[in-house]
């Protein structure tokens, strides 16, 4: 298949501090204590997608980054969380000093990407949806662009769970209004980032052109996009503003295929006789023309364009796909909530009988335990009386006697619960650590208790100290 991959790493991202800085890009972020890059990378294999283009803005990504072709497994060492195992693919790895965006980047690499096709995935995204038949679907359609479009998540704890403290206060959420052709192949109106309370502007040109078109807004944008080359690059090169695929690039190809005027502005859209009629968000379900196109005749309409003309698609994932993007601290806790829970396959792991996974050189104290849906990595010890519930405990960790890490509130014995802790973290004993994230070098003194907490790398947590909803860091 005569495609080329960008992989969008990215750098550190202000919606996940603590847990990334300047010296543990996004990228690299633990999840089941695998790189989230890795997610992608395994994908990419699966669907025989080889030649790759990784992109990143962070030097700490060249210096602790080690990509592996030999098959003989991860590597080593203090940071061996981030060595990416990567088999059989041919990878370009390209840095920038600056973030330029989603739509930058790729302007900043135009030159490298020779294939006659391009697809783009973030970094950031965990599926299990493969971009072989995005890629596929593409070039069926002879499309300029396909884009993934998949459920929503669902977002935040589950009925025994915790959520995070950081996200407890969230915004309005932020969807796409996506319009489709009949048969949902098409991608013909797209607003991004948009409030669903909000109106959108359709202009009757477009609903004459198509015949009829379903509004959606329960879809989410993947970002992963399969371009034509020459359209893409035609469209970095004269649109040098665009920083972004998914605000700004995406959306002007849509809008030209048709040759629309763009949409936009709020509370008003075209009616069938050309009158301005308030949309509210109660009928976001369809817009319809007396006159029907069937699909075959859309397709004949924008090949029939005069220069320039071209067709967006959308491959929509079923239902039960898993596509969740780690854009937020709680986008985080879901995502290793889901791995080593209901989305276990995507993790590359095997559970246990008891639906956990215990390293053989990890060391367990009197009457410890360890529930389902845990992960304790190598090199680990557990004192005495531990409990370790729906948790992921990172390499070479150190964690005393009568702590546990749970979900409930607080109880007379310390335990973990709901939460990550990453690499080489000490924890002494009588800790409590609820629905929280523990990042790397994090020392828990004794009896210190955590709450829906992220603890940025290297903090002390004092004795004796309680913590709620708090987001701790070194100054």
């Amino acid at each position: 298949m005569d495609f080329q991959v960008v992989v969008l790493a990215g750098g550190t991202s202000e919606t996940l501090s603590p847990l990334v800085s300047k010296d543990v890009p996004k990228a690299l972020l633990p999840v089941a204590n695998r790189p989230l890059l890795s997610y992608a990378l395994d994908l990419l294999e699966a669907s025989d997608l080889k030649d790759l283009i990784v992109h990143h803005i962070n030097e700490f990504f060249n210096s602790k980054c080690k990509f592996n072709f030999n098959n003989e497994g991860l590597q080593g060492g203090t940071y061996s969380y981030l060595f990416v195992e990567v088999t059989l693919l041919c990878v370009q790895v390209v840095a920038v000093s600056e973030d330029l965006g989603s739509a930058g980047a790729l302007r900043a690499i135009s030159k490298r990407l020779t294939a006659n096709d391009i697809l783009v995935i973030s970094g950031d995204l965990v599926t299990d949806v493969l971009p072989g038949a995005v890629a596929a679907t593409h070039r069926r359609n002879g499309a300029a662009v396909t884009a993934l479009l998949c459920s929503v998540p669902v977002s935040g704890p589950s009925d025994t769970a915790s959520s995070s403290g950081k996200d407890k206060a969230k915004k309005p959420n932020r969807l796409n209004i996506v319009g489709l052709d009949k048969t949902k192949q098409f991608l013909l109106h797209i607003v991004s980032g948009t409030d669903v309370e909000k109106d959108i502007r359709v202009h009757k040109r477009k609903i004459r052109a198509v015949g009829e078109m379903e509004i959606q807004n329960d879809l989410m944008d993947a970002h992963l996009y399969a371009f034509k080359r020459t359209i893409l690059q035609d469209v970095l090169e004269q649109k040098e503003a665009y920083r972004s695929i998914r605000l700004e690039v995406l959306p002007y190809l849509v809008r030209s295929q048709l040759r629309s005027a763009p949409s936009g502005g709020k509370g008003t859209t075209v009616d069938e006789t050309g009158n301005s009629a308030v949309l509210s968000s109660g009928n976001l379900q369809c817009l319809s023309q007396h006159r029907v196109i069937a699909p075959s005749a859309f397709k004949q309409y924008v090949l029939s364009r005069s220069r320039g003309g071209h067709r967006c698609c959308a491959y929509i994932a079923t239902k039960s796909k898993y596509c969740h993007r780690l854009n937020s601290i709680q986008s985080y806790c879901d995502i290793n909530r889901d791995v080593i829970g209901e989305a276990s396959h995507l993790s590359g792991y095997s559970f246990s009988a008891q639906n956990n996974i215990i390293h053989p050189s990890s060391v367990l104290g009197s009457k410890t335990t360890i529930g389902p849906h845990c992960i304790l990595a190598e090199g680990s010890q557990l004192g005495d009386k531990c409990s370790v519930k729906r948790s992921v405990i990172g390499r070479h960790c150190r964690i005393g006697s009568n702590v546990k890490v749970i979900v409930k509130s607080f109880p007379p014995l310390s335990q973990i619960v709901n939460s990550v802790v990453m690499n080489h973290v000490v924890i002494e004993d009588g800790c409590h650590i609820q629905g929280s994230v523990v990042c790397n070098n994090v020392q828990l003194q004794e009896r210190a208790a955590l709450k829906d907490c992220q603890i940025g790398a290297g903090y002390t947590v004092t004795a004796g100290s309680e913590h709620k909803a708090e987001s701790l860091a070194r100054k």
